[in-house]
């Protein structure tokens, strides 16, 4: 049998498409007859296949197939025999749904309404209509199912075609209606003026007579049909489109010529559209078109055999204008619920965008109304600055009534009144449209039930088949059945006064409710709540469904979702909360809500309320509220308690936001004016949206149609008025542009919600387009709403920022003399007294700078820091340009030291000293050794050369970046100390905001077009992953940033804070705003963890040497940068040329290929290679090829930012313009053409100039001196003390590390090294970091050092411990499937004594049987017995 997809390419049938969708599809067997012309295939599947797919296929086999008339498909499934009938229809339910249109296309329009209940062998369709119904029973259609499904599964299935029960028609409500649309059908004619419609259909045919056009810009015209993208088909020939270039993609072919893919998109779908370009029009073309172009293309539709679909070969371009919406209202409008990319996975307005939209429109203020979040506000604030458009900030929050009683209106009769229990079944969940068919009560008295009512009622409406399954009430039994008319004064009777009682309360009083006020009859019962109860008196229960709390209480629940037994269910739950109750001390109702007290509020529903901050009091209350919920009541979103609102509500006006609001959900249930009163004082106004947004509601069966959701905006609008508050459209705006509506479903796709057939529309509507939605209002209340109002509500918020524009350092009273003080002391010490003129001068300059800018703060507190370090016993390397200042030198916080090269002498009564040149040594460390000129004694060597306007800019105002790296399992300490450095509520971690990257999206939008079987070109998905990126996914937080905020501010004057990811149990609390948008603003510490000083203090452990005392000069280490000859191994011996195999920064195939190329012999060089490696094109792509075509020799290649602001100084530029160029360059931000000009002036070579314009980022000098120290440092144990170094090295890598392979020696380490090379690009990230492992271990055996096996009574559980120069002891994690905890438990373990057999290990550690297996195959046990033996001797 062949796979449908081999019998196409036997037929060359060319369709992807159709390869993906049928790839399990099996050809069992083709007949074709020959009289008609007929042929048949017949196909098998596991999985069901789609009618349109089969389609799709049919279609294919007829082009390609011709000879044949028709062509049919016979499907046969295999391998659902284990399934149920009933899945297997739900899995077919869409190939029915086909069936039933084919017979009759009418029920297109109704398809959503037909419904499909299987029980057994039984099929039940109801259609919706008398007409459909009749039809498809006229056609057979019920054999024609059975038949489907008997030829295709096997299955015999008795097929029941029904009719739905017509609803009983109210003619009142039918002649209201009429009067309704009449009237807005006159209202409409006043607002309405006649516009000229141009007819676009006609249009799109007239091909128009072509003169000279200046912006074709290929081509000689642009005449063609035109089409829409997405109705491009595999028939179009040459066509013409029109849209916008999304993606550019420019190809240099080996013919010298240029192929130009441009992605096109008109929104309706993609295409990518080639041209082939030569010297002659290639600048022409290029020049005049980039991403965001807005072109019309004419060219040939045509297969693309490589990419497997239809592209186009343009023949023509044309730039055309394209037109925006615009709003053209005298009075513009303000949108008062927008979302931005920071409503996390929901939304996509760029923030910038939607705020230069507003205001182009002419919008005089925007609200800016995230889910939860204020994050977007930084960037709000700057866009509302360079447009002139005043920010609204708020947030749209989850809003929890936590103060609400649990019982309202209780009475003050005691608890052995008389309840009634009841529960009711109903067609649905609208208590306005749908109606009762069951009411089941029981009264209970003394805690005892007393009395029971039970009826069926006649809805006069259809019962669906869903609701039939669940309850069991169907058409026929209720159709004899009386009305509610009848029913409901019988069912009030018997309540009377008392207090009814219900599980899920809400849902049984809000039709109890409606359908009295519908019938006049007066209700005015107070209830309980059982569920509500249940939360509080339960709270270990995770679900309250009744079906749980019988089980949980040991009641009988017999038929559940029959109103009786439901009922009865409910009032044994009911007696026993009373019961419990009793025994809390509640005497009577009353008592209750005291005697319980406030209920968790993680068990109860949200409801989405907005807020917006009036003035500064409100934003910084906001910042308070958005805090509490982040931190305090996080629990699935950022929870708002009300009782938090309403302490924190000063400057803050309240809107109702959407439908999942509480004034909105109030109306929809009809409640009364007393609880809407309650309800609405909270709001300072009442919003009302587009019917588009809460369409979904007739699709769930909330609402009925269209109708009656304009109708619910109406009662909204009268209810605002009646209780005086303000009523306004709002769009609850999600993006921009209409058309981006597919962007938000394949978002909502990706987390898992399904794809609905209508899109909602939430874009950013102009005045005239709100208008037109609110129509329906009337003009005067349309205008209202829209305009007046909107615009009203924006003028009662004052125009702020919502962060301060302003720094706020933190205040150590003296830190300027202090710094001053200890700067002096410190030089003194070592340059002597007075100090050399080149030391003073620069201390000088630095501290005046740094004082008068008011950073002395900084380095007392970085002082502070690394002192404290360094008296725990821990090193701290200096990160970025801090090296490049003298008085962080001075003030301990760094060692490089960045004067010029220089000799001083340590003599206490000599202190000689001779400084060279700037620019004369990269490194005081090159210089010849050389002794004192005045008393004999050996130099000190030192000075790097480093300017310190890097650090600080030429007018110290370039903020200084202080970035330290701790060791890693110091860092917990250092943040702790800063903690104590400045109080609690003063010090939190840097919060990031981690988006959707391009990559994601593209998995997003891959994910969404082929799970929902979308035909479409690769551009498409592009252009949909383009949509989705920049969105929200999360929160995070900095590796080592530090925020702090100084004691006279609270963190709420600049921000809200809240958890990483909103992880509650991570014991961190983060800045709520990115970092980057408040780092201006307070002061961020970078206090990050690092290897290399937890390595040197382990080291130091072992070897008892310090460190700091190494000699940077060492010849023997300098030479293992160049080769292995220290190490007393050959190249070969280690398969590496040279030996800086495991030492940080030099270790890696990329820096060690820089070494064999460059040779250094200095440690300037080694600082010069530190920067090239860590730059992005500084090296590759650059300097590399520089110094290999040999332009210029290495030493002069550009390496730091700082050889860019040094050699432009020499060359003669302004100082000022020097340092901004490195700024400029450093950042990857090129050259402006003013700095060319200015460079070219200065006779800076063009190589240079062109250098320059390829860098990304740029490593700074001090950076890379500071690591090039520590690594050097490392380096020499690794020449001198080689078993210390190995064994620290291991203990850093042994997650990665084998023992029982490299116990096994070299051959075994070779061998396995050979394997993993072998795997190529198919090897994994561990081998990979295992190849590195064990390419260590092969130079350390190389040079004669060994491994010996985990012994469980002397190896440590987490550190390789040297036994002696050759020999080292793995420890026990060392072995592949030891984790950390058994280690740690046997190496605690064994101090009580020695283990007596297995049983005993593994009884005494608590570790597995998997860990003593594999400590015993490694041989750690010796022979150790299996189970404990009693010794008789």
């Amino acid at each position: 049998m062949d796979s449908i997809k081999d019998y196409l390419k036997k037929l060359e049938i060319k369709n992807d498409f159709l390869y993906k969708k049928l790839s399990d599809v099996l050809v069992t067997k083709v007949v074709y007859y020959k009289e008609n012309k007929i042929f048949y295939i017949y196909l098998s599947s596991k999985e069901i296949i789609s009618y349109d797919i089969l389609s799709s296929l049919r279609e294919a086999l007829l082009e390609e197939l011709d000879y044949f008339s028709d062509i049919r498909i016979k499907m046969r499934y295999n391998g659902l025999s284990r399934k149920s009938n009933k899945d297997i229809v739900k899995k077919n339910w869409d190939n029915i749904l086909h069936i039933l249109k084919d017979l009759s296309p009418a029920i297109e329009g109704w398809k959503h309404n037909v419904e499909y209940m299987c029980i057994d062998d039984t099929l039940k369709i109801k259609i919706p209509k008398s007409m459909i119904y009749d039809s498809l029973k006229s056609k057979n259609c019920e054999y024609i199912i059975r038949h489907v499904f008997l030829e295709e599964f096997s299955i015999d299935l008795k097929v029941i075609l029904e009719k739905a029960v017509d609803e009983k028609v109210d003619i009142k409500k039918i002649l209201e209606k009429m009067d309704k649309e009449m009237e807005e059908k006159v209202r409409e004619m006043q607002i309405s003026s006649p516009k000229k419609v141009k007819d676009d259909e006609e249009d799109k045919y007239v091909i128009k007579e072509e003169v000279e056009d200046e912006n074709i810009i290929y081509g000689e015209n642009v005449n063609a049909l035109f089409e829409h993208i997405c109705d491009i088909n595999k028939n179009s020939k040459t066509v013409c489109i029109t849209g916008e270039i999304f993606n550019i993609e420019i190809k240099e072919l080996k013919n010298g010529k240029i192929l130009l893919i441009a992605d096109v998109t008109d929104n309706t779908s993609s295409i990518s559209c080639k041209l082939f370009l030569n010297d002659l029009n290639q600048d022409k073309v290029l020049s005049k078109i980039s991403e965001g172009s807005y072109v019309r293309i004419k060219g040939d539709v045509i297969y693309d055999i490589f990419k497997r679909e239809l592209t186009m070969t343009i023949s023509g371009i044309r730039l055309e204008e394209k037109k925006p919406r615009v709003d053209t209202s005298d009075k513009k409008r303000v949108e008062l619920h927008a979302h931005t990319q920071m409503s996390s996975m929901d939304a996509l307005c760029n923030t910038k965008k939607l705020v230069k939209q507003a205001a182009t429109w002419g919008h005089k203020a925007i609200a800016i109304t995230d889910h939860g979040v204020v994050q977007a506000f930084p960037e709000a604030m700057d866009a509302g600055k360079a447009n002139g458009i005043k920010i609204l900030y708020g947030v749209e929050g989850y809003l929890v009534e936590d103060n609400a009683p649990i019982i309202r209106d209780a009475n003050d009769k005691d608890l052995s009144q008389t309840f009634v229990v009841f529960d009711l079944e109903t067609t649905g969940f609208s208590n306005k449209n749908d109606k009762i068919t069951e009411i089941g009560a029981v009264k209970v008295k003394n805690f005892e039930i007393v009395d029971r009512f039970n009826e069926l009622i006649n809805p006069e409406k259809d019962i669906s088949y869903k609701v039939q399954e669940l309850t069991g009430i169907t058409n026929d039994l209720i159709k004899d059945k009386p009305t509610i008319e009848e029913i409901l004064p019988r069912f009030m009777e018997f309540v009377g006064d008392s207090v009814l009682v219900a599980h899920n309360a809400e849902f049984d009083i809000g039709f109890i409710n409606q359908k009295c006020k519908e019938m006049n009859i007066e209700f005015k019962n107070k209830s309980v709540d059982t569920l509500m109860l249940a939360r509080i008196l339960l709270p270990h229960l995770k679900r309250f469904k009744l079906n749980n709390l019988t089980k949980e209480l040991g009641v009988p629940l017999h038929n559940h979702h029959r109103a009786v037994d439901d009922a009865a269910a409910t009032a044994q739950i009911f007696i026993k909360f009373l019961d419990m109750l009793e025994k809390k001390g509640a005497k009577k109702l009353s008592d209750v809500n005291e005697v319980l007290g406030g209920i968790d509020y993680t068990k109860l529903k949200t409801k989405h309320i907005t807020l917006i901050a009036q003035n500064l009091v409100g934003v910084k209350n906001l910042y308070k509220i958005v805090s509490d919920a982040h931190v305090n009541h996080f629990y699935r979103a950022p929870r708002i308690l009300k009782s938090v609102l309403l302490e924190h509500k000063e400057g803050i006006i309240v809107g109702s936001a959407c439908e999942a609001g509480e004034v909105f959900q109030a109306v929809k249930q009809n409640k009364n004016d007393d609880e809407i009163k309650e309800i609405i004082d909270l709001y300072d106004y009442i919003e009302v949206m587009p019917i588009d947004n809460n369409r979904f509601m007739i699709r769930n069966g909330e609402v009925k149609d269209e109708d009656e959701l304009r109708d619910l905006n109406r009662r909204m609008i009268e209810v605002a008025k009646k209780f005086n508050k303000i009523p306004v459209a709002t769009g609850d705006v999600h993006f921009i542009e209409k058309h981006e509506a597919v962007f938000r479903r394949v978002l909502k796709y990706a987390q898992g919600f399904g794809v609905d057939d209508e899109e909602t529309y939430l874009h950013f509507r102009t005045t005239d387009e709100m208008l037109e939605e609110f129509k329906y209002l009337g003009e005067e209340l349309a205008y209202e709403v829209v305009v007046e109002n909107s615009n009203k509500v924006a003028d009662m918020i004052e125009d702020f920022l919502p962060i301060p524009n302003e720094t706020f350092p933190p205040v150590i009273e003296g830190s300027d003399t202090e710094l001053r003080e200890m700067c002096y002391n410190k030089a003194t010490r070592i340059y002597g007294d007075p100090l050399p003129d080149v030391v003073k001068k620069r201390l000088d300059r630095e501290l005046n700078s740094i004082i008068s800018n008011g950073y002395a703060v900084m380095y007392i507190i970085a002082q502070k820091l690394v002192t404290k370090s360094l008296a725990d016993g821990y090193l701290v390397g200096s990160r970025g340009s801090v090296g490049s200042s003298l008085a962080a030198t001075m003030s301990d916080i760094t060692e490089v030291n960045p004067l010029p090269a220089h000799y001083i002498c340590e003599n206490e009564d000599c202190k000689y000293s001779y400084f060279y040149a700037v620019g004369e040594w990269g490194s005081g460390v090159d210089l010849p050794d050389k002794d004192c000129p005045k008393c004999g004694r050996k130099l000190k060597k030192d000075g790097h050369d480093i300017p310190f306007e890097v650090f600080l800019g030429f007018e110290g105002d370039k903020e200084p970046d202080i970035d330290l790296n701790f060791s890693g399992s110091y860092q917990p300490v250092i943040h702790k100390y800063t903690e104590e450095l400045f109080g609690e509520g003063h010090v939190y971690r840097a919060g990031t905001i981690g988006t959707v990257a391009d990559k994601t999206a593209y998995g997003y939008a891959k994910k969404y077009v082929e799970e929902n079987d979308l035909d479409v070109p690769s551009a498409e998905v592009l252009r949909l992953a383009k949509g989705c990126t920049g969105v929200k996914r999360t929160s995070g937080q900095h590796p080592g940033g530090v925020m702090v905020i100084p004691n006279y501010k609270e963190v709420y004057d600049i921000t809200p804070i809240q958890y990483p990811a909103n992880d509650v149990n991570c014991g961190v609390i983060t800045t709520h705003f990115d970092y980057h948008s408040i780092s201006g603003r307070i002061l961020k510490l970078d206090i990050l963890g690092h290897d290399v000083p937890t390595i040197i203090r382990m080291i130091e452990d072992i070897t008892g040497l310090d460190a700091t005392t190494i000699p940077l000069d060492d010849k023997e280490t300098m030479s293992i940068f160049t080769s292995t000859e220290a190490l007393g191994v050959t190249p070969e011996e280690i398969n590496c040329p040279i030996g800086s195999l495991a030492i940080p920064e030099f270790g890696t195939s990329f820096v060690r290929q820089m070494l064999l190329d460059t040779k250094p012999t200095t440690f300037a060089e080694l600082v010069r290679i530190s920067g090239l490696s860590h730059g992005t094109d500084v090296w590759l792509n650059n300097a590399q090829d520089l110094v290999v075509d040999k332009v210029v020799e290495f030493k002069d290649v550009i390496s730091t930012r700082d050889d860019i602001m040094n050699y432009l100084l020499f060359k003669g530029l302004p100082p000022k313009m020097a340092f901004t160029i490195m700024e400029n360059v450093r950042k990857g931000k090129g050259l402006k053409p003013e700095f060319i000009e200015e460079m070219n002036k200065h006779d800076v070579p063009q190589w240079y100039v062109d250098s320059c314009q390829k860098i990304k980022y740029m490593f700074p000098k001090a950076h890379a001196v500071a690591y090039v120290m520590m690594s050097f440092r490392l380096a020499y144990y690794k020449v001198h003390y080689p078993a210390a170094f190995y064994a620290t090295y291991f203990t850093t890598k042994a997650q990665d590390f084998d023992a029982d392979l490299i116990v096994g020696g070299l051959d075994s380490i070779k061998q396995k090294i050979n394997e993993i090379h072998e795997l190529g690009n198919d090897a994994t990230a561990k081998d990979k970091t295992m190849l590195t492992v064990l390419e260590v271990a092969l130079e350390m055996y190389a040079r004669k050092i060994k491994i010996i096996p985990v012994d469980i009574y002397k190896s440590d559980a987490t550190k390789f411990i040297v036994v002696d120069d050759s020999t080292i002891l793995p420890p026990m994690i060392a072995l592949q499937g030891v984790g950390e905890n058994a280690a740690i438990n046997i190496q605690k373990e064994r101090e009580s004594g020695e283990f007596i057999s297995k049983e005993d290990l593994r009884k005494r550690t608590k570790i597995s049987k998997t860990v003593v297996e594999t400590l015993s195959n490694h041989g750690s046990l010796n022979d150790m017995s299996e189970k404990n033996q009693l010794s008789l001797f």
